[in-house]
């Protein structure tokens, strides 16, 4: 049923019943129930559709509109305008002549928490159909994020359809245009409109480098269903030929994973078949029970170094191949863990350049804290099958029982907890024929006794006008393990730890199992914050810790290692860090060696970050003692890089890494961005050497059109790991308060 009534503020529309239309205008003739023409600030009203225009007919029998000039819809977050329309509108569906529109959707927010976030697509066209609520069919049409009013890029289609009930779009015959350029033409594709997934073509990704030439790869995104999609990414380099690759996702109720795989037929290069394949899988089999897969593998050892423009990927050494199965129980764990890895150039002079593989590898582990007098216990236990590749290395049967009873006392500022416990281990070693003449068969039993303690102090203070919460954190460490000779036992699993703070409190000094440091020594540390009594900011963090040896140490993993001597502590270990001022960030960290007077370790670095994209850092690392395995190889760099203003929407980014040891440059990033308010430029230079001799140059260039997609290699994820602090300057999403607590 209509009514009509001169036009009205909206603010002062009455409300109107579910279904109920209204027609208002400065003069309104014809025949209630059969037609109203409407002329002069001509309004109809239903429910959440308001259509204005100079001139209104509507026919109530059929439901029919005609409206001509200056006509506007609006409905929902819709706005379409043009000089003549006509609609059904009761059934959503009708036409507008050569009109510009404006639709909006609510973006679901990419991480749970977030606000959603509306995403508005604009354009014109010779003829825009409605098909139903949220479809829409246009001839001739443009689409783009970009402000309405000159858009800087813009899809163009000879036939385009909107469907915001899959949040799909779909261009024929188009084209994208940006700077009134036409960059890329498009037969057919279909593009998010709120930020859901489709299948169709996307943007192709393009860059080079001088192991690859040009490289092109045109990827193809098919989801096959809700828990199900797939990207195909046939890849085009100039000096190495055609690889042809894909990724499987899928998700289950008990189980989720990925399967890649990558294929070149004929390398131009190298004149080989290449190859890689990984499978990641996670199943839950019951409530308890877990089991995961993962599975790497490729056809040669430089095919990352090849085929990759990114340090990370291009240095990688040991691919892992597992599956492992883990029960929990209420205060115990069971697990059975296979494992293998492909190493790639494999080293022999290196000692366990390939790691041996566990196959398989069963544990045991329980833990009660609710034991009779207030005491814990844990028990570890493992079995273990060692096994190598290389025939002139030694296998083995290893077993471990560790069981541990501990008492912890503690009050509102203290703790103690003593702790005793007996580590067995016993083998049955396959040697080989370097080694031969040594015992098949050993055991070994140590005693492990701790005592850990520490106090909690905190005052109130007052420094350069404000208010601080200042603790005082000393804590005692003593540690009693008898040296036992394990000079006959082969080392499978066990290397050095970085001396640390975390590590000056374990109760080994070395990983695994096959090297057990004996140990007569007191560790004495106290750590000091400052914390701002109105933010909660932790501004100062100070802390120092000497170990103390009473007996010297006689357990080593080579016969290069420094052992160290009873007598007054050798090692100090100092930290300093914060959040000095509202943009200043330090850290740092240092071992000093009183025997040798030498500082064995030197981490340092600090961050400026006064707004967002806008950071600097600058670190410092200096270790002339780390090894690798039994070789020193000594470690002395600086490393400098930040994202900053240059102009007017335009950002410049960069990391220079200089090894200080070796005088040289061992990776260099330079890039610059520009942010164009619905796109967004960006370009960098990525340089690194996985040695002297092997130095890899690759280029990144793309353009981001905002929620549509990238056209060109991506860069983001290297300037990312590159640039601690590093803000995207199209993220709406991204926390741009900084300088303030």
């Amino acid at each position: 049923r209509a009514t009509a009534a001169p036009p009205a503020p909206a603010a002062e529309r009455p409300a109107l019943a579910p279904g109920e239309t209204a027609v208002s205008a400065l003069r309104i003739h014809g025949e209630r129930g059969i037609e109203l023409v409407a002329e002069g600030e001509a309004e109809l009203q239903r429910d959440d559709t308001l259509l204005t225009a100079d001139r209104v007919t509507y026919r109530e029998p059929t439901d029919e509109v005609l409206a001509e000039g200056d006509v506007v819809l609006s409905r929902g977050g819709d706005t379409i305008r043009g000089p003549k329309a006509t609609l059904v509108v009761g059934d959503r569906v009708g036409s507008f002549e050569t009109p510009t529109y404006e639709l909006s959707r609510a973006r679901p927010p990419a991480l749970a928490g977030d606000a959603p976030r509306t995403v508005a697509g604009s354009g014109e066209a010779d003829l825009l159909r409605l098909e139903g609520e949220n479809q829409y069919r246009l001839a001739n049409a443009t689409w783009t994020t970009c402000s309405p009013q000159d858009p800087d890029w813009y899809i163009r289609a000879r036939e385009l359809e909107l469907d915001y009930d899959r949040e799909v779009g779909t261009a024929r015959g188009s084209s994208i245009v940006f700077m009134d350029t036409p960059i890329f033409w498009m037969p057919w594709a279909e593009f998010p409109l709120s930020g859901q997934r489709q299948s169709g073509l996307l943007p192709p990704t393009f860059g080079s480098s001088n192991k690859t030439g040009v490289d092109f790869t045109q990827p193809y995104y098919w989801n096959i269903a809700p828990n199900y999609d797939a990207t195909l990414a046939p890849r085009i380099m100039t000096r190495r030929g055609v690889q042809f690759g894909g990724e499987l996702r899928y998700l289950g109720e008990d189980y989720q994973g990925t399967t890649r795989l990558e294929w070149m037929p004929n390398d131009k290069v190298t004149g080989e078949e290449r190859r890689l394949g990984s499978i990641q899988h996670q199943h839950r089999f019951a409530p308890n029970f877990y089991g995961t897969l993962d599975l790497n593998a490729v056809s040669d050892d430089a095919y990352f170094e090849d085929l990759s423009s990114s340090i990370g990927v291009a240095s990688r050494v040991n691919l892992l191949r597992e599956g492992r199965l883990i029960y929990a129980g209420g205060w115990w764990t069971a697990s059975a863990l296979a494992q293998r890895y492909q190493t790639l150039n494999p080293d022999p002079d290196v000692r366990n350049a390939e790691p041996y593989r566990r196959l398989p590898q069963l544990r045991l582990d329980a833990a009660r804290a609710d034991l009779a007098g207030g005491m814990a216990g844990l028990l570890e236990t493992e079995f273990v099958r060692f096994a190598h590749r290389e025939t002139d290395r030694d296998e083995a049967s290893r077993f471990v029982a560790y069981p541990q009873l501990s008492l912890p006392m503690q009050g509102a500022a203290w703790f103690v907890t003593p702790k005793a416990g007996v580590h067995y281990t016993s083998y049955d070693i396959d040697r080989a024929a370097g080694t031969a003449g040594k015992p098949d068969s050993i055991t070994r039993s140590v005693p492990i006794v701790s005592l850990d303690s520490g106090l909690f102090f905190e005052r109130e203070s007052h420094y350069f006008g404000k208010d601080y919460l200042q603790t005082l954190e000393p804590r005692l460490f003593y540690l009693r393990v008898p040296s036992r000779n394990q000079n006959d036992i082969p080392l499978f699993d066990s290397n050095r730890f970085d001396v640390g703070f975390a590590q000056i409190f374990a109760e080994n000094r070395y990983s695994g199992s096959d090297r057990i440091g004996d140990a007569n020594d007191l560790t004495a540390a106290v750590t000091t914050r400052f914390i701002d009594a109105e933010t909660g900011v932790e501004r100062v963090r100070a802390l120092v810790g000497q170990r103390y040896y009473f007996s010297d140490q006689e357990v080593y993993l080579y016969d290069k290692d420094e052992l160290r001597r009873a007598g007054t502590g050798n090692e100090i270990l100092a930290g300093l860090g914060g959040r000095i001022t509202s943009t200043v960030t330090v850290d740092s960290y240092a071992q000093y060696n009183t025997e040798t007077s030498r500082t064995e370790r030197l981490n340092a670095s600090v961050r400026y970050q006064p707004g967002f994209a806008r950071t600097l850092n600058l670190s410092y690392r200096y270790a002339p003692n780390l090894r690798v395995d039994d070789d020193i190889v000594g470690l002395k760099d600086i490393d400098v890089s930040g994202q900053w203003p240059l102009a007017r929407n335009w950002y410049g980014v960069g990391r220079v890494t200089h090894s200080l040891k070796d005088d040289r440059i061992t990776e260099a990033v330079a890039g610059i961005e520009y942010n164009g308010g619905c796109w967004v430029f960006r370009t960098a230079v990525h340089r690194f050497a996985i040695d002297e001799d092997d130095v890899t140059n690759a280029i990144f260039v793309q353009l981001e059109l905002n929620d549509l997609a990238g056209i060109g290699s991506n860069p983001l994820s290297l300037i990312k790991r590159s640039v601690p602090g590093y803000g995207k300057i199209n993220d709406s999403s991204a926390n741009r308060v900084f300088g303030e607590d």
